[in-house]
């Protein structure tokens, strides 16, 4: 995803420091690796089918702190991220930085009032705060933006990035394409693609920004199981379209936690199912209610990537507003 590692380490252009985010896989695969500052947004299963366990989902993921110089961020809501933080073998001196979408306590990242502040990487962190940017400032501000911009921040300052830089970058960065990408309004329902919902845990972050929700949901599950997403979201949802592989395990999560939920079952894989689930959720949502494509599944079965899942989806719901 954007500029390859190996063409920024050998490209005309020098860089001061590189931003990477690296894969359970790449981190599998990279026991060598030694950052300045290293940051897990979240812990939750994933690909275990080619991982093998949740253990060693973990272990893997967990390398990315080892040997780190300055810093290992975590996410105070997760607290196995914390946990990957106690485990690792870092330089003398590294410190671990928490972020949190609350007010944050010395050696953390937060917010007050509205306001992204930094009580890590200042002076007399005991009773001083940074302003680093405001809420608005990150685009669109659902919570797992917010949290994702904090651990973003943290990495700068770690590395000595000014307050007023950060704000900028937050200010000026815009979200790859099918990352909670709202796509259009249609007699008064909003259509959002966040086709990168890739597994439960993104699918959770997604659902939990909006209020009413008809949700297309389903895939290949990568060796994922589903009650916990469904119970945290079923007061959320108005409806529920299936679609893919592994729908059946959604279907029978929404049965035992939220069997009141309308669900519509898509038994098909054709080119025009997505377009079919954009219609079935249509026929579900009421004024206000936002249809959201938040797959918590891989694409492969249907589709040659998620982008390719998003468009069909952006696809669809054009085609419905033309005929609205």
């Amino acid at each position: 995803i954007g500029v390859s590692l190996l063409d920024a380490v050998l490209g005309e252009e020098r860089y001061d420091v590189l931003a990477v985010e690296l894969s359970s896989y790449q981190l599998h695969w990279a026991p060598s690796l030694r950052a300045h500052s290293g940051a897990v947004l979240n812990l939750a299963p994933d690909h275990l089918d080619w991982h093998g366990s949740m253990e060693a989902y973990a272990a893997d993921k967990g390398r990315i702190y080892e040997g780190n110089r300055v810093a290992c961020v975590y996410n105070l809501a997760d607290k196995a991220t914390e946990d990957l933080v106690r485990e690792a073998d870092v330089e003398e001196g590294c410190r671990a930085v928490g972020f949190t979408l609350g007010t944050p306590g010395p050696s953390q990242l937060g917010v007050v009032e509205g306001i992204l502040v930094d009580r890590a990487f200042v002076e007399n962190r005991q009773k001083n705060a940074q302003e680093l940017a405001e809420v608005s400032d990150v685009k669109p501000p659902a919570p797992h933006n917010i949290a994702n911009a904090l651990a973003a921040a943290a990495l700068a300052r770690a590395f000595g990035v000014p307050a007023a830089a950060v704000r900028d970058g937050l200010r000026a960065f815009t979200p790859d394409a099918h990352r909670i990408a709202h796509v259009a309004d249609v007699d008064g329902v909003a259509y959002v693609d966040d086709s990168k919902a890739t597994n439960t845990h993104a699918a959770e972050a997604s659902l939990a920004a909006y209020e009413s929700i008809v949700w297309i949901a389903g895939g290949l599950a990568k060796g994922a199981t589903f009650d916990e997403l469904v119970a945290k979201s079923a007061k959320r949802l108005r409806g529920v379209v299936l679609i893919g592989a592994d729908r059946a395990l959604i279907r029978e999560a929404l049965v035992r936690h939220a069997p009141e939920v309308p669900v519509v079952d898509l038994d098909r894989t054709d080119t025009g199912a997505m377009l079919a689930a954009v219609r079935e959720a249509r026929g579900l949502a009421r004024k206000g209610d936002t249809v959201l494509l938040a797959p918590a599944c891989a694409s492969m079965d249907m589709f040659a990537n998620y982008n390719k899942r998003g468009d069909a989806f952006a696809e669809a719901v054009r085609e419905l507003g033309a005929s609205a």
